[in-house]
């Protein structure tokens, strides 16, 4: 068999964008630029409010799904950012008719700001079972595998778990005790204790361990909450006698956010690597994969966090700050010296594990005043000249260090890691 290679496609049916890709598939996943409710024939918002802007956003990634040969029944993950919090219920009713069967899982949170001046933005990521090697379609579909458990809080609009191939993908956990289904008693640390009480619990349900766990994404109400639940953190990281044995830690993005439902002060996302894929995959071919992280010198390091962390055919790579790693401070220069750093960043720590910057496939950005990305494209275009990678852009009201600009992406990882030897 050859390589995997990162195939990016666009269709007429929905916006199309410059800096970015409105798809792109790499091996088993098809990873989809986040929609906006732009009408693809004039480029702009729809009229109306936050249901008609929805709506938009679901038909944009419908289209662009049925482009590739693939429906909405695929979709094994959807990320819902919203300007209120307080819209949750128009969205969710545009939410429902287009996923009136499976849902998959799910992330819901209110930002500061969104391209546009939207109301709404929907993300989705999207099985790809004929893989992507050249002339080598999958041998028969791989099957997705949906899983529920009583010990973790249920939600009608989504699964907790959604595996397909070597990746699981688990819906955003709220801090809610899945016996009375309420936010839990206490301030952030205990609410982070439940987020991740109820990861575990979703992981335990199907015998995978925690520290199968490559990425985490924290939402935060009020970044100053951070050294609180990180306190709580180091508890569950790392998580067995093992992984402490080596310091394994997943990568992580940690962003406050605008608002969260039932007005969380956290909520907590994780992806987790799957070494037994799904089947029909051969043995030989999924049997004791490893998760392998890295870091470097020539790249910010943090206590909490891996820089890099690839499991099977990808490369999970923590959120960068402007951050020069000589210093250990900020650029000067305002935000186009923060994106450079950011990138370069992200650069240097791909290229140590032997892969360059074409082999991105997800870029997320999370910038303080969407003002300046009319600065931030002018340098991320030097860095993905092609605009390939699929793309996320969110305002926040606050980044750590008072960053101006936050960045974090997936890379293919064409060799994919070897098994246990």
């Amino acid at each position: 068999m050859g390589d995997n290679v990162v195939l990016a496609r666009n269709t007429e049916k929905a916006p199309k964008c410059p800096m970015c890709s409105q798809t792109v598939a790499f091996s088993h996943y098809n990873n989809l630029s986040a929609q906006l409710p732009v009408d693809p024939k004039t480029g702009a918002i729809v009229a109306g409010g936050v249901k008609e802007q929805a709506d938009q956003c679901f038909r944009n990634i419908k289209e662009i799904v049925a482009s590739i040969g693939h429906n909405l029944n695929d979709v094994v993950r959807i990320t819902i950012f919203v300007k209120d919090i307080m819209d949750l219920d128009v969205v969710e009713k545009a939410y429902k008719s287009f996923f009136t069967t499976y849902v998959p899982t799910r992330t819901v949170v209110a930002v500061n700001d969104l391209p546009m001046g939207a109301l709404v933005q929907v993300e989705a990521l999207l099985t790809n079972g004929e893989g992507t090697i050249p002339n080598e379609p999958q041998a028969g579909d791989l099957l997705k595998y949906v899983n529920n458990t009583h010990n973790a809080p249920f939600d009608a609009m989504s699964s907790q778990s959604v595996a397909f191939s070597h990746y699981n993908n688990i819906t955003a956990q709220l801090p809610i005790d899945p016996v009375s289904n309420q936010v839990v008693m206490g301030g952030v640390q205990e609410q982070t204790a439940q987020c991740l009480k109820n990861i575990k619990a979703v992981l335990t349900a199907m015998d995978v361990p925690f520290d199968d766990i490559v990425k985490v994404n924290v939402f935060l109400k009020d970044l100053g909450d951070v050294e609180a639940m990180n306190e709580i953190y180091k508890r569950f990281f790392p998580d067995s006698g093992i992984a402490r044995a080596v310091n394994y830690l997943p990568a992580r993005t940690v962003v406050e956010v605008a608002d969260l439902p039932m007005h969380a002060l956290v909520q907590i996302e994780a992806v987790c690597s799957h070494g037994d894929g799904t089947p029909p995959q051969a043995v030989e071919d999924r049997h004791g994969l490893i998760v392998e992280a890295n870091n470097i010198a020539n790249a910010p390091k943090d206590a909490l966090s891996s820089q890099t962390v690839a499991f099977s055919h990808y490369n999970n790579i923590s959120a960068q700050l402007g951050i020069d790693p000589a210093t250990g401070a900020l650029v000067e220069g305002g935000v186009k010296a923060e994106t450079e750093q950011c990138l370069k960043n992200i650069k240097a720590i791909i290229e140590s594990v032997d892969h360059v910057m074409e082999d991105a496939v997800k870029v997320n950005i999370f910038v303080k005043d969407m003002a300046d990305m009319d600065a931030v494209n002018e340098v991320y275009a030097q860095f993905f000249p092609e605009g390939a990678p699929a793309r996320r852009v969110v305002g926040v009201a606050n980044l750590p260090m008072g960053a101006a600009i936050q960045i974090d992406a997936i890379f293919g990882n064409f060799e994919g890691t070897p098994p246990i030897a």
